[in-house]
């Protein structure tokens, strides 16, 4: 895992504050929740600042302080259903469907800003494997998994960490290791995790997206529906509504959900993916998430948790021209 040796010189909260980012995406991907996971970093943080003066160096820093997160992820876990998405919880709605009434927060899984789990002067490499497994797809298919299976995929797949290294942060032996890692891609296998990364020097993603941000502005939905694949989802959480196929998508923008003309877009970036701050002229509505694939938008991902995603994101409250 590239395990790096660190001197316990200076301040113990400097030392800490380096793991910060690496550490929310770890917690991020077993928990499916950006504010779960700064619940855990925070938690973890604590913890090891508490014992710091009788952390002696036996192991690296990096690796106490990825065993203290696990505990903490694995606690919050115990009694915690599996974030889902929309499209996990039941079939396709029509596009005549009245949205329901919103399910509890801790039912969904939540978008990040890639910021939050990105270091600051991350290695181009290190961005791009961050950024393709921290999808939705895929954090989602890591929630079909048991809490020690979804950690030893993680550690093993993800971060790189030898079974060795694994076994002993577990606290088990490297066939258990081995027995959890085979099982879990087994069961990774069977999910349909696909979707292009954020690809800010990409000509063909760059064009796709200017085009989507045209025809949603001027609502144009027979424009936007040529953008999407024929079997796109589009998905609201917290609401179990969400639809399938490009034309129940331009039917049902063009009726339930025709408050959105003359909405804004702004953009930004979410779980290593495109993605829009959404202003209707009432205020900010949305983040939209798009997933893409072979050239087209397969998945159209509207969360709807203003209130406490635009401060995440650091999103303003109005745009120019908003209204």
């Amino acid at each position: 895992m590239g395990e790096r040796a660190t001197s316990v010189a200076g301040g113990p909260e400097l030392q800490l504050e380096e793991y910060r980012s690496e550490l929310t995406g770890y917690c991020y991907r077993m928990l499916g929740s950006a504010f779960e996971a700064e619940d855990a970093v925070q938690e973890t943080m604590v913890r090891a600042w508490r014992s710091f003066d009788r952390f002696e160096g036996r192991s690296a820093l990096r690796s106490w302080l990825y065993r203290i997160a696990t505990n903490v992820c694995m606690d919050m876990l115990g009694s915690a259903q599996r974030r889902a998405r929309p499209m996990d919880l039941g079939p396709a709605s029509t596009p005549r469907s009245l949205p329901d009434a919103p399910l509890a927060e801790e039912v969904w899984l939540g978008p990040i800003p890639d910021s939050r789990v990105l270091p600051e002067r991350s290695d181009p490499a290190e961005v791009v494997v961050a950024r393709d497994s921290i999808r939705l797809a895929f954090v989602a298919a890591l929630q079909h998994l048991a809490p020690r299976q979804r950690a030893v995929l993680i550690l093993r797949e993800v971060l790189a960490w030898s079974a060795s290294e694994t076994a002993e942060l577990l606290g088990t032996t490297v066939a258990s290791v081995n027995s959890a890692l085979q099982r879990a891609r087994a069961t990774l296998a069977t999910a349909d995790v696909a979707a292009d990364t954020f690809k800010p020097m990409d000509e063909e993603q760059d064009e796709l997206l200017t085009r989507y941000v045209k025809a949603f502005e001027s609502y144009d939905m027979a424009a936007l529906a040529s953008l999407l694949h024929e079997d796109a989802t589009l998905s609201m959480p917290p609401l179990s509504l969400w639809l399938r196929g490009y034309d129940d998508i331009r039917e049902w923008m063009l009726g339930t959900g025709s408050g959105c003309r003359g909405s804004r877009l702004v953009p930004t970036v979410a779980n290593g993916l495109p993605a829009f701050g959404q202003y209707r002229t009432t205020g900010p509505w949305a983040i939209i998430v798009l997933e893409i694939s072979a050239g087209r938008i397969r998945g159209v991902n509207t969360f709807l948790d203003v209130d406490r995603l635009f401060p995440l994101f650091g999103l303003p409250l109005t745009v120019e021209g908003q209204g």
